[in-house]
């Protein structure tokens, strides 16, 4: 009896294994939850051709913009779990339960880890011929005159705006974090005096800081930024515990074959072995780091668990 329950389990098991062993057979999509021409898509669109020569098979973007990434991880968690339909993973899918009442899929159950792509850090700005010359200043402003200083950022519940408010509570300051629809509203509420500081991404502000309108006080991650390497963390700035970068990973629908997951991941190692593709991360400030889906996968839930606590603590409500 049990020689014959062996049997037919290989037998059940066989095809899943050839189609396995086959992937890919076609083109993959990687579904991004943000629209075309920043960091994240660049990100994914350098690395998508060098996929795409490891893999034997065109590696597709497709943009699915809309908020919270709610429209793409749908999509990817209702998918095939056949490996040809990926999702382009970020901290915001990692802290989607605490901002919003219902999601059409959970976060935490329906995708398939693959590995963590990279990371980028973001900097804290301040008006070029402005007062505060660094982020300590800033603090002591805070202290000084309570509830006056502002901080600006984008998109309530989104990675600048949770980095402003941990920073504000971290920090210790009684500060206003003040959220706008765009980096262009919070560069030029910055550059012209209405925002004290501001956080968001190097990329879109390395060029207003090369021309001294924006002066940087710290970089958010736990090292320095090499193009600003004059420039400290927010930790050496004097905020002990201070480490916050965003980061985008590999995932695709749960319960896809482990063998394909595997074959994306190779891929993403070998197009982030590229050189072309390392000296276009260096220009985005994007640390392109692969991982193993079981370090993603706790690495997921703890970035869940922080952001959580930042959004409960800053009272931020669920949409």
């Amino acid at each position: 009896m049990e020689t014959i329950r062996n049997i037919l389990f290989a037998l059940v098991l066989a095809p899943l294994t050839a189609l396995a062993q086959s992937y890919p057979t076609k083109a993959v999509r990687i579904v991004l939850p943000f629209g075309p021409g920043g960091v994240a898509d660049i990100t994914a669109r350098t690395l998508a051709p060098k996929m795409s020569e490891a893999l034997g098979q065109q590696v597709v973007i497709e943009n699915m913009p809309s908020a919270g990434g709610i429209r793409a991880s749908e999509t990817v968690a209702k998918a095939e779990p056949d490996g040809y339909t990926l999702l382009l993973l970020t901290n915001g899918n990692a802290v989607s339960k605490a901002l919003f009442k219902s999601l059409p899929y959970d976060p935490m159950s329906d995708f398939a880890m693959i590995s963590t792509v990279g990371y980028f850090s973001m900097v804290v700005v301040t008006r070029g011929d402005g007062p505060y010359k660094t982020l300590k200043d800033v603090i002591a402003a805070a202290k000084a005159t309570p509830g006056k200083v502002n901080i600006g950022s984008i998109n309530p519940g989104g990675t600048q705006h949770l980095a402003a408010e941990l920073l504000r509570t971290s920090a210790g300051m009684d500060a206003v974090v003040v959220p706008h629809k765009t980096t262009g509203e919070v560069t030029i509420g910055t550059v012209n005096g209405n925002l004290d500081i501001s956080v968001d991404f190097i990329a879109p502000l390395i060029s207003s800081i090369r021309a001294g309108t924006l002066r940087p006080l710290a970089v958010t991650a736990g090292k320095r930024f090499p193009g600003l390497p004059e420039v400290p963390t927010v930790i050496e700035a004097g905020v002990p515990g201070y480490d916050v970068a965003s980061w985008n990973a590999l995932a695709a629908p749960a319960k896809t074959p482990r063998a394909s997951l595997e074959k994306v991941r190779e891929a993403l190692v070998h197009a982030l072995a590229d050189p072309a593709v390392q000296k276009r991360f260096g220009e985005l400030g994007v640390e392109g780091r692969a991982s193993t889906s079981e370090e993603l996968r706790n690495f997921y839930q703890s970035e869940a668990k922080r952001w959580t606590q930042v959004v409960e603590r800053a009272g931020i409500p669920k949409q």
